[in-house]
C-alpha cells in the first residue's frame, strides 16, 4: 500500500499537472458549452477510459515499447496530432445558434450571412449520440503518446519495493489518478455548463469561443508534432 506522504505528494502533483491548459480541458469546455452537461460527462468518460488504458498499458511496460521504437512513437504522436487538427476543424465549422428572442439584436442575427437557427436545431444539435462525445474524448487523449509516457514516469516515482505488491500500489496509484483527472473534468463540465445558455444567446461570443477553441486545440496539434 502507498504511505500516506507518497499519496499526498501524488495527489498534489496530479492537481498540478490537471490544471495545466491542455487538448483535453479545450475538448471539455467546448463540447460543455456547445452541447451540455450529458455531453460533457461524456467527453469525461471517455477522457477517463483513456487514462485507465493508459495506466494499464505503462503497467504493462508498453510505454518502454514506444520509448525504445522511435518509428512507433512517432506515428501514434502524427496520428494524434492529425486527429487534434481534425477535431479543431470540425468546432470551428460547427454552426452558430442563436436561442429564440436572444438580445436585442435578433433581426440583425438573423441576416443572410449568419442565420440563426431555430429552436429545432439547436435541440438536435445538442441531443447528438452521447457515444460521438465519448469517443472524441477517448482518442483526443489515447493518440497522445506524451499521456502514456507521462504514465509510465510519474507512477514508478511513487511505488516503493518494501510497501507491498507492486502490482496493487500500481492498481492504487491509478485509481487515484484516472479519480482525480475524473474530478477536474466534472468541475470544467460544470463550469462550462454554467455559461453554455449565455454563450447560445450571444452569436458573437460563440464565434468567439469557435475560434478560441480551434485555435488551441490546433496549437496544440503543432507542439504534439513538433516536439
Amino acid at each position: 500500500m502507498v504511505s500516506t506522504h507518497l499519496l499526498v505528494v501524488f495527489v498534489a502533483a496530479l492537481i498540478v499537472v490537471y490544471a495545466l491548459p491542455g487538448p483535453d480541458m479545450a475538448l471539455i469546455l467546448q463540447t460543455s458549452i456547445g452541447r451540455g452537461v450529458r455531453s460533457g460527462l461524456a467527453a469525461a468518460a471517455g477522457l477517463g477510459t483513456a487514462r485507465a488504458t493508459h495506466v494499464t498499458l505503462s503497467a504493462c511496460g508498453v510505454a518502454a515499447l514506444l520509448h525504445n521504437a522511435p518509428w512507433l512513437y512517432e506515428a501514434v504522436r502524427y496520428a494524434g496530432a492529425v486527429y487534434l487538427a481534425w477535431v479543431a476543424v470540425q468546432i470551428f465549422r460547427s454552426p452558430v445558434f442563436a436561442l429564440p428572442g436572444a438580445g436585442a439584436g435578433d433581426s440583425r442575427a438573423a441576416t443572410p450571412r449568419q442565420p440563426a437557427a431555430s429552436a429545432a436545431a439547436v435541440s438536435a444539435a445538442l441531443q447528438r449520440p452521447r457515444r460521438v462525445d465519448f469517443v472524441k474524448g477517448l482518442l483526443t487523449n489515447l493518440l497522445n503518446p506524451k499521456a502514456l509516457l507521462f504514465c509510465s514516469v510519474l507512477l514508478p516515482q511513487f511505488v516503493r519495493a518494501d510497501a507491498g505488491p507492486v502490482a496493487f500500489q500500481v492498481t492504487e496509484l491509478g485509481v487515484v489518478l484516472v479519480t482525480m483527472g475524473a474530478c477536474f473534468d466534472a468541475l470544467y463540465v460544470l463550469g462550462a455548463a454554467r455559461i453554455a445558455n449565455w454563450v447560445r444567446a450571444h452569436p458573437l461570443a460563440q464565434t468567439t469561443q469557435r475560434w478560441a477553441f480551434s485555435a488551441a486545440l490546433i496549437g496544440f496539434a503543432v507542439r504534439l508534432s513538433l516536439d
